[in-house]
């Protein structure tokens, strides 16, 4: 098999190229790294320097390729599925990037500032950088609540693809960071149908035994 997925099952990041690579059926070998390993830390860092998952290793075309977004373009070009995740129209497929970035710059970063802080020791905590990001949070939903009006049943409308792939994760660890609210209907219902997709769930139930190690709200 000529891919492997270097990953972690927790990582919200890695849950973006896995439900890429479930919807698209791609055979890969799934290397789960444990970065408190410090052999498999260096590892990582040998094929991507940053040493930050998910990376994809294509042996058969020689490639490294590492970023959730650059893998789930790649997986569409290079071993696309029955549909692609990028929009051919490349109007659209700018709509959509610009989608995907707004969920990983708006939802996904301050969420992890979030969750990231709880594992910081008291003295070290950012209450600043934390309430900004939860004020970040909440406008990031306010502006989804406004967009699913009229993008349908997903994210850039009738059909699942990139934005959605990166929506999921960064909203389903953005709840847990800074819930939604009661004003966020549309919201909470978009991301139950992404729940029930299929490649959705396949992530959150292989994700489950490691659930413990998610930090809540002290």
């Amino acid at each position: 098999m000529s891919l492997t997925l270097h990953f972690h099952p927790l990582s919200s990041f890695c849950w973006k190229a896995l439900i890429a690579l479930y919807e698209h059926g791609t055979q890969f070998t799934p290397n789960s790294v444990d970065l408190g390993n410090p052999d498999e830390r260096a590892a990582l860092k040998k094929l991507w320097g940053i040493g930050k998952f998910p990376v994809l290793q294509d042996d058969a075309r020689g490639q490294i390729v590492p970023e959730s977004s650059v893998i789930i373009e790649y997986l569409d070009r290079h071993y696309p599925g029955p549909t692609p995740l990028l929009p051919v129209d490349p109007d659209l497929a700018l709509q959509t990037r610009l989608r995907d970035r707004f969920y990983d710059l708006y939802v996904h970063l301050p969420m992890q500032k979030v969750i990231g802080d709880r594992l910081r020791p008291g003295d070290s905590k950012d209450p600043h950088g934390v309430a900004e990001a939860r004020t970040q949070l909440r406008i990031s939903y306010g502006m989804i609540e406004q967009q699913q009006v009229a993008a349908g049943d997903w994210a850039m409308g009738a059909s699942f693809g990139l934005a959605d792939c990166s929506a999921f994760p960064a909203l389903f660890y953005g709840n847990i960071a800074e819930p939604f609210g009661a004003d966020h209907k549309k919201l909470a219902a978009y991301v139950e149908r992404l729940k029930a997709r299929p490649s959705v769930a396949r992530v959150i139930k292989e994700a489950e035994p490691y659930f413990h190690m998610v930090p809540k709200q002290s």
